[in-house]
């Protein structure tokens, strides 16, 4: 049985995409297909749950007044153990490209340590910054991007 919430969540994403992330969530017809693709009924409630979250990330600006111009970003113990140096390296590499502000990098890691999971690796991180960009109105450029790198599996330099 599968049992990884990353494998759901990317298999929906990969099948589903064009539906939008909170008919994703609300699809009681799509829980049974995946039920029946191997996935559990506790994993695919997880899926769901991260999927709620990620839809209601666009209605949050909690950092608008912000100054950011200097701030540096320090992995904290738990986000250095959870998510490798790659996975780090790459968040790293997409606000330094102007891929992701501020704001999206804090989404970004909030959501792949919502995950669960015990280690966030690169190719994971990219989805997930992927399924972010996804779901945030005004990111259609670096959404596009970013598919490409996933989708492509092209080399990035970091």
């Amino acid at each position: 049985m599968k049992e990884d919430v990353m494998d759901i969540l990317m298999y929906l994403f990969e099948n589903y995409i064009d539906d939008g992330i909170e008919s994703m969530s609300m699809d009681s017809s799509l829980h049974k297909e995946l039920n029946r693709a191997g996935f559990s009924n506790g994993k695919i409630n997880k899926a769901f749950d991260w999927l709620k979250t990620l839809a209601s990330l666009k209605e949050k600006n909690t950092w608008e007044d912000y100054n950011h111009q200097s701030a540096k970003r320090i992995f904290s113990p738990l986000e250095c153990e959870r998510l490798d140096i790659h996975a780090r390296g790459f968040i790293l590499y997409l606000e330094n490209k102007g891929i992701l502000d501020f704001q999206l990098r804090e989404m970004v890691i909030d959501q792949a340590l919502a995950l669960e999971t015990r280690s966030i690796d690169l190719e994971q991180m990219q989805w997930v910054v992927l399924m972010v960009l996804f779901n945030i109105p005004g990111s259609e450029a670096a959404f596009t991007w970013i598919q490409d790198v996933v989708f492509e599996q092209q080399t990035l330099t970091h």
